[in-house]
């Protein structure tokens, strides 16, 4: 089985948009902040509602099931085991083996490496970087499931691999992706989905991705103005953007959390502001995977809510950009 490489319908855009802060954007207008965040003192309250849609694309083409979309609706993530097996789970493998031993990626600003050591633990803009790798961000088994979700045939907002090696491999802070991505990238509304296929085990013991189910349904407002060129230290170790102690208790305790584990090959499908976290790797067990952020279209970064500067394109990409990331 080989990777299907389906291109999205970017001629006809299907859409099916609900009626919650659905107002397209145009150009680079400042948009009305509907998640403030990065806030100079605490705030009023731990969280706030959630004021977009979760599934927005249910009338729309795709390989999701509706007992499926439910299960994202309601968990605010989906684990789908066994998505890609055999020889397409072996030519990705090697496909990532060669871009992270890759020396002349080593030192760009696109490559992140292990804070005590010089090996890479992501890479970015790999849709752009391989060939095989764009291919699986068209493939219709995974574009088509964020077209379900977020409403409209989507493009790659980030890309990256990521790669946490045995024994040495760091764990990451609790976090909502969208706080990040609307504070510093500029992301107005909550209509984007990450799409992480597994290439190693995923089990207890090698770090796997921890998500707080339900959380989706809340926004956690943070404290602290953001620093210029943030991302430089926050993509190794993040400190700001992080919910508070309280906020984080508040919701485990309402919702517990969640650990999706199993076999290379299953895909893991999460809403933007699902809050996750992971562990250091304690085991000689590597753990890998290649992760597609999917956007609206109408849903294109403007100018950052909470930030100095957008970052640099390679961790927020436009509907149109294509080619080599910049260095």
């Amino acid at each position: 089985m080989t990777v299907s490489n389906t291109p999205l319908n970017h001629v006809t855009a299907h859409k099916q948009y609900s009626e919650m802060a659905d107002v397209p954007t145009a150009g680079n207008a400042r948009v009305v902040d509907a998640y403030p965040t990065r806030l100079a003192q605490a705030p009023a309250s731990l969280t706030q509602p959630r004021q977009d849609g979760v599934v927005k694309g249910r009338a729309l083409p795709g390989p999701l099931s509706e007992a499926q979309l439910d299960e994202f609706e309601r968990k605010g993530y989906l684990f789908i085991p066994n998505l890609i097996d055999g020889e397409e789970l072996e030519a990705l493998r090697k496909e990532m083996n060669a871009l992270l031993s890759n020396d002349a990626y080593r030192d760009k600003a696109f490559s992140i490496t292990e804070p005590e050591s010089h090996e890479i633990r992501s890479l970015f803009a790999v849709h752009r970087l391989s060939e095989r790798l764009g291919a699986l961000a068209s493939d219709e088994r995974v574009a088509g499931a964020a077209r379900q979700i977020i409403g409209d045939d989507p493009y790659v907002h980030q890309s990256r691999i990521n790669y946490k090696p045995g024994f040495a491999g760091k764990g990451f802070n609790w976090h909502s992706d969208f706080e990040t991505w609307h504070a510093e990238d500029g992301m107005p509304n909550m209509h984007a989905v990450s799409a992480s296929l597994i290439l190693t085990d995923n089990h207890e013991f090698n770090g796997p991705l921890m998500l707080i189910p339900g959380s989706h349904m809340e926004f956690v407002p943070c404290q602290g103005e953001t620093p210029e060129d943030n991302h430089k230290r926050s993509l190794k170790a993040q400190e700001v953007g992080v919910p508070s102690p309280e906020a984080l208790t508040h919701l485990v305790d309402k919702y517990g959390i969640d650990a999706p584990k199993g076999k290379a090959g299953g895909l893991l499908l999460f809403d933007c502001n699902t809050l996750h976290a992971s562990n250091a790797n304690l085991s000689p067990d590597p753990r890998s995977n290649v992760f597609f952020v999917f956007n609206r279209p109408d849903n294109r970064c403007v100018v950052p809510f909470a930030a100095p500067k957008q970052r640099p394109s390679f961790l927020a990409h436009g509907p149109e950009e294509s080619g080599y990331p910049e260095a």
